[in-house]
């Protein structure tokens, strides 16, 4: 099962130019939601004022080799070490989920592209692949929502609770989920209940991509940049003009009250 690709067999009901578009749409629906989001929450001109602001009250004048230190030191540890997280168990989840999405996402664009038919034979290591992406996003995911959400001492909320918020991690779930039972069922040879679970699992994804407006997606745009524009104000001295800190409930920026993560 692990080493067969489910999409070669999609095929003999649908085009391979029809998931090839359907690729393409959720990719523009990323792109134009997350545009749409920056607009909407005025994100970027919040990070430009806050950048300008930071200039103008800057002790000291960090050159091109800093600079690009601090990226490097960004990426490593807030990006793909997710640093933000103290919690060990929620920064594991996180990794998992996070790395699982990316694996799972980029495996399943070069399946649609390049072997979307049993025509064209898939390298093995692809599916094994997919199959990993989508087992890591249940690990994490699950373990997060069942695990460490209701943990009194993380988040504390029941696992019936559920907000808008809770969109890209419920729609995440849902599409990694649907795609492994799809997958299973798909290689038994069970027709029909393979067909119905493969198209949970399309609008299961198209939720996921279609909903970057009403959920935390585009949040993971944000994060880098947040990061690095701290941590040069860090450098610069002038981290006293950026916001206060997370852990005093005050308001800045777009007016939005910040409190302690309690899953720190």
């Amino acid at each position: 099962m692990i080493t067969h690709n489910p999409i070669s067999d999609v095929s003999d009901f649908i085009s391979p130019l029809a998931m090839q578009w359907y690729v393409v749409a959720m990719f523009v629906l990323v792109v134009g939601g997350t545009i749409i989001d920056t607009i909407h929450k005025k994100s970027a001109k919040y990070f430009f004022e806050n950048a300008r602001r930071s200039r103008e009250a800057r002790e000291r004048q960090l050159g091109g080799g800093e600079k690009i230190s601090i990226a490097v030191k960004t990426v490593a540890e807030d990006v793909l070490a997710s640093g933000e997280f103290c919690n060990p168990r929620r920064r594991i989840a996180h990794l998992l989920t996070m790395y699982g999405f990316i694996i799972f996402v980029v495996t399943t664009v070069i399946l649609v592209f390049g072997y979307p038919t049993p025509a064209t034979p898939t390298p093995g290591y692809l599916p094994l692949l997919w199959h990993l992406g989508a087992l890591m996003i249940c690990i994490g995911g699950y373990w997060f929502w069942f695990g460490i959400r209701v943990d009194v001492a993380a988040e504390g909320n029941p696992w019936y609770r559920v907000v808008r918020a809770d969109l890209f991690v419920l729609s995440l779930l849902a599409t990694a989920t649907f795609a492994l039972i799809w997958s299973f069922l798909q290689w038994s040879g069970a027709g029909g209940w393979a067909t119905l679970f493969f198209w949970l699992f399309v609008l299961a994804s198209t939720v996921l991509f279609g909903g970057v407006l009403w959920s935390k997606f585009a949040h993971m745009f944000f994060k880098p940049a947040a990061a690095y524009q701290r941590r040069i104000a860090e450098a610069d001295g002038s981290m006293d003009n950026l916001p206060p800190p997370a852990d005093k409930p005050e308001k800045f920026g777009l007016g939005i009250a910040r409190e302690l993560p309690r899953h720190y």
